[in-house]
């Protein structure tokens, strides 16, 4: 008798969980969620480590492995891996900017860089270190590590970086 107790309440307990899961996914796929604006359509996107990705971009002390997310997000977002080019020369690398962007999020993943903020002063971050810098405050980068490399997502892909030196 307790075995058919517990099968009961098994059988019991399946039913709803089943009918919710399947109704609440539909439902959710055909609607917007509140709030939100039309965004551009997304797909798929797989990028895969290769050495041969990193190439020049913004910078030349520099080298940028684009992740492909501009192009998946239809503009939305730009990510990608920067590995700064060893030695580190002042003279070159510390050029006071900012950029104009909706979001700008940097995650050290070798290393390490130091960088000066305005209103925060000079900064280290090391390997697991992640900050946001707001739009339009003004950096500079100050060192950096043999080994530095920083994953940075940025929003939208194509922003505009203002140089003040």
């Amino acid at each position: 008798m307790a075995r058919t107790k517990t099968s009961a309440r098994r059988a019991a307990a399946r039913k709803p969980v089943a009918k919710s899961r399947t109704k609440p996914a539909r439902t959710a796929a055909k609607r917007p969620a509140a709030g939100l604006a039309k965004r551009p359509t997304q797909f798929f996107r797989v990028s895969h480590h290769s050495e041969d990705d990193f190439e020049g971009g913004l910078r030349r002390y520099a080298k940028y492995r684009d992740l492909g997310m501009a192009k998946a997000t239809g503009g939305m977002v730009q990510a990608h891996v920067i590995r700064f080019v060893p030695p580190c020369r002042p003279e070159e690398v510390s050029k006071l900017h900012y950029h104009e962007v909706d979001l700008q999020m940097i995650y050290v993943l070798k290393g390490w860089i130091r960088t000066e903020l305005d209103g925060q002063g000079a900064i280290t971050m090391k390997a697991g270190s992640c900050w946001i810098q707001p739009s339009r405050i003004e950096h500079k980068v100050l060192d950096y590590s043999n080994d530095c490399e920083v994953l940075e997502i940025v929003l939208p892909a194509d922003f505009k970086t203002v140089e003040l030196e």
